[in-house]
């Protein structure tokens, strides 16, 4: 059987954890009995979280930088003994995408949604199958299934990370690693607070989030998609043929585009 992680077998480290579902998602987790090692770039919102929950520890970094992200993870497990559960959400969007194309802001979100991940993966592989344990879990997003009009960089970069889910669990489950992806629809956060431009159907809130990305982690399913209603309507939408696939989503997100 693939390893399920419990805070017998270690800590959980979150990243992406200053705001939104990484922050809500380190909180149910120490709920829940994790020690919890908490990471982000904001510092101060660290320092904040880690106040408000002893089981939470803060460890500050930059993801984007691989040499940086390994020696976090040493620092982690040293301090605090091996991850069993690594959730890696650390993401952007960047609104400006939706007013016109552009390829710095293109890269830099592939920097952090894609690269980020691929940089926390080296490390925590690395332990994990020295151990034959462990669980990752990454998140993408249901905007993954398809393509969406002011969503080429951050869309594109969900696309990659379901694909590298994919890869990872075929590649790794004969090593004892469980492999899963998150992928959320709507969620209540500072990402989409700014959106005033198209209605978000569904919208729950990061603690709602949370306690269904937990409830997945202790399944252990391979995805873990939420809500379903808006799910399933993503999954049926990319089995249509191009014409239909076009025109549905052209009427779908046309409002958002004037």
């Amino acid at each position: 059987m693939m390893f399920r992680a419990s805070p017998v077998e270690g800590l959980a480290w979150v990243t992406g954890a200053s705001s939104g579902i990484g922050r809500a998602v380190a909180i149910e987790l120490a709920r829940r009995g994790y020690t919890v090692a908490a990471t982000a770039r904001r510092a101060a919102l660290l320092d904040e979280l880690a106040a408000s929950e002893p089981l939470i520890h803060a460890f500050p970094g930059d993801l984007t930088e691989p040499d940086e992200t390994a020696s976090l993870v040493g620092a982690i497990e040293a301090a605090h003994g091996p991850i069993a559960l690594a959730f890696l959400n650390a993401a952007v969007y960047f609104p400006a995408e939706r007013k016109t194309f552009n390829a710095a802001l293109a890269w830099r979100t592939f920097e952090i949604n894609v690269g980020g991940v691929i940089n926390s993966l080296g490390p925590v592989l690395a332990a994990m199958t020295s151990r034959g344990k462990g669980q990752i879990a990454i998140t993408s997003s249901l905007a993954g299934y398809g393509g969406i009009p002011g969503s080429l960089a951050y869309g594109s970069t969900k696309a990659a990370l379901i694909y590298m889910a994919e890869a990872l669990k075929l590649t790794y489950e004969d090593a004892g690693l469980r492999v899963q992806i998150v992928n959320p629809g709507f969620v209540r956060t500072p990402m989409t607070d700014h959106n005033t431009s198209f209605s978000m159907p569904f919208i729950i809130d990061a603690e709602a989030a949370a306690r269904i990305i937990c409830d997945g982690f202790e399944r252990g399913g391979f995805e873990i998609a939420f809500p379903r209603r808006l799910a399933y309507m993503f999954k049926a939408a990319r089995l249509l043929p191009y014409p239909l696939f076009f025109r549905l989503m052209d009427r779908a997100t046309r409002r958002a585009r004037t």
